[in-house]
């Protein structure tokens, strides 16, 4: 049995790289799209296979560099989702901070366990993997060692399908298809919420509802609004009849409702239109009020 060792410079690696990860993804100030694309990639794609291989396979003799290196892969793409459905079934759900934290654990206790089976075999039979020893040794696996051609063909394929497989994870990463477009239009009562309207109005009396506009057309959007009672245009201050809006963005304003006549059972409609279509409403709301004398 082997005696005091140095904490193995491939587990290290791993370790830091985890830990790296949380803390660019969990500090706000450090957590830039190109960071956490580039961290989070090794973290969800290699390195929880890359720990439990070398928890199940701590020798030397085990698995060679290439075996390695592609059942790390695998797993890995095994690993992520057994994680996330077994989080689908806790109160935590299926969320970054939950998932990152789980990934985390199961890495960091994987790392620990492949230090303890490695410390249970003698040195020079103990799986250690260092950078540029790594490196010369797949070179030297893959160029220089006698092999069958199709051996050889083999082996070229497989690496060239990981990598392509990596580079279409980040290409789909970083230039996400674009969903549906649409624009939601919403009313709010005074306070905010979905209810409360004010829809009993006495002669000269105001009412205030606020009107809501969320642009995911994925484009720079002109809107115009108008609001009709009983298809008589009432008027509206200038900021609240045009409205430009960017991709995403969401806009709320207070619209103050003067009934000009009374009435009962009264439509009165919010319309929005598109820059492209101004006789049409590209979105619609109405609500009915009763504008009466109070006995």
């Amino acid at each position: 049995m082997a005696g005091t060792r140095k904490f193995s410079s491939d587990l290290l690696l791993v370790a830091a790289l985890v830990i790296l990860t949380d803390i660019f993804v969990l500090i706000p100030p450090l957590n830039g799209i190109f960071l956490r694309t580039a961290l989070g990639l090794p973290m969800v794609l290699f390195l929880p296979g890359y720990a439990l291989i070398a928890a199940l396979f701590p020798a030397k003799k085990d698995l060679d560099g290439i075996e390695r290196t592609a059942l790390s892969f695998g797993l890995s793409i095994a690993i992520v989702p057994l994680i996330g459905l077994g989080l689908n079934y806790t109160p935590w759900g299926i969320r970054l901070i939950p998932i990152l934290m789980s990934l985390s654990g199961f890495i960091l206790i994987m790392c620990g366990a492949a230090y303890f089976r490695r410390r249970q075999l003698p040195e020079e039979e103990a799986f250690a993997a260092h950078i540029k020893a790594s490196f010369l040794a797949l070179k030297t696996e893959v160029i220089e060692t006698p092999e069958t051609k199709i051996d050889k063909i083999l082996t070229v394929i497989l690496i060239f399908s990981i990598l392509a497989s990596v580079a279409t994870l980040i290409y789909v990463i970083l230039t996400p298809k674009e969903g549906e477009h649409f624009t939601e239009f919403y009313i709010l009562g005074p306070e905010g919420m979905a209810d409360n309207y004010p829809t009993r109005y006495a002669p000269g009396e105001n009412g205030t509802v606020i009107v809501g506009i969320a642009n995911h057309e994925y484009r720079t959007m002109n809107y115009s609004m108008e609001m009709r009672l009983e298809n008589t245009s009432l008027d509206l201050p200038e900021n609240l009849r045009h409205i430009s809006l960017g991709h995403n963005a969401t806009w709320e304003e207070p619209v103050t409702i003067i009934p000009p006549f009374e009435g009962k059972g009264m439509k009165l409609e919010f319309l929005l239109f598109n820059e492209t279509d101004k006789n049409t409403p590209y979105r619609d709301l109405h609500l009915w009020i009763n504008v009466t004398e109070v006995t």
